[in-house]
């Protein structure tokens, strides 16, 4: 073999070795609906345990769910909580009630990654265990530690936007441009979960925030909002003024390939059947496009 025909073969896989390096396991196609990996965030049912979200999840018609730290485990355990410090048997046992119920875990969030790299590994290392695609936060400061982080576990990394702050001019979050800003030079698997619904209460427009982040959108919270007002409430989507229907068409002009988490924050004892409205409405768009 000449000098010419192995650099060739270096090069060559030298690229594959990099495209696998960048490429994280997508949601299986099983977990779509209306051509999203739509499900649920837990928060949704932070009134409820654990399994009792997984179990209201698929009830809800949903696929996948988001966990979020610090939910109350079990009914027979009400003391101990679910998040990154979860013992390998309560990991165990979370990971067979999803088996059960045909849900995949595919999120956590919104946490608090740290910048002291073994704090932030042993969230990343609750991920690796639980499978996910990605972990939401807004943790800037860290943002350092997340990439060498991402790119060793390879695991997304979705900085999350809450509601602009009137009195609080140093939270950014809010703003698509700020998030843009932070991940715009970062790995390709660090970039914005888009809570559609705060950036209606932000008084933006949440198709126009998607463009800007055209590229970078990890996940998204979808809420659909009775006014556009900071006081608005979740109304089930395609109800409200959130344009529900013009968001998922952006999102699929994006070839968006990550999670959609409904994250319902209104009748918090019985939303079961307003967020399976809201998963008829996605799977309803599907099927119009």
């Amino acid at each position: 073999m000449n000098n010419m025909s192995t650099k060739t073969l270096v090069v060559a896989f030298s690229l594959c070795l990099a495209a696998l390096v960048t490429r994280a396991t997508p949601i299986p196609a099983d977990c779509q609906i209306g051509g999203f990996a739509l499900g649920c965030q837990a928060w949704s049912f932070k009134e409820y345990t654990v399994f009792e979200a997984i179990d209201k999840t698929a009830e809800a018609g949903g696929k996948v769910i988001e966990f979020y730290g610090g939910q109350r485990y079990s009914a027979d355990k009400p003391d101990l909580k679910f998040d990154h410090n979860a013992t390998d048997e309560m990991i165990a046992a979370v990971k067979a009630q999803l088996a059960k119920r045909g849900i995949r875990a595919v999120n956590y969030g919104v946490i608090t990654i740290p910048k002291d790299e073994a704090a932030a590994r042993k969230i990343f290392e609750f991920a690796k265990k639980m499978e996910l695609y990605g972990i939401t936060t807004e943790s800037v400061d860290a943002i350092d530690t997340i990439e060498k982080l991402v790119k060793e576990y390879d695991i997304h990394v979705g900085f999350h936007d809450h509601p602009r702050r009137p009195n609080d001019a140093s939270y950014q979050m809010w703003d698509p441009n700020y998030v843009l800003s932070v991940v715009k030079d970062r790995d390709a698997r660090i970039g914005s979960c888009a809570d559609v619904g705060h950036w209606v209460r932000s008084g933006l427009n949440p198709v126009d925030c998607l463009k800007i982040l055209k590229g970078r959108i990890i996940s998204v919270h979808l809420k659909d909002l009775n006014e556009k007002s900071p006081a608005a409430h979740d109304v089930p989507a395609g109800t409200g003024v959130s344009g529900i229907a013009d968001i998922l068409t952006e999102l699929k002009h994006q070839d968006f390939v990550g999670n959609i988490s409904i994250e319902y924050e209104y009748h918090w004892n019985n939303s079961v059947p307003e967020i399976a409205q809201s998963v008829g409405f996605v799977r309803g768009y599907g099927s119009a496009h």
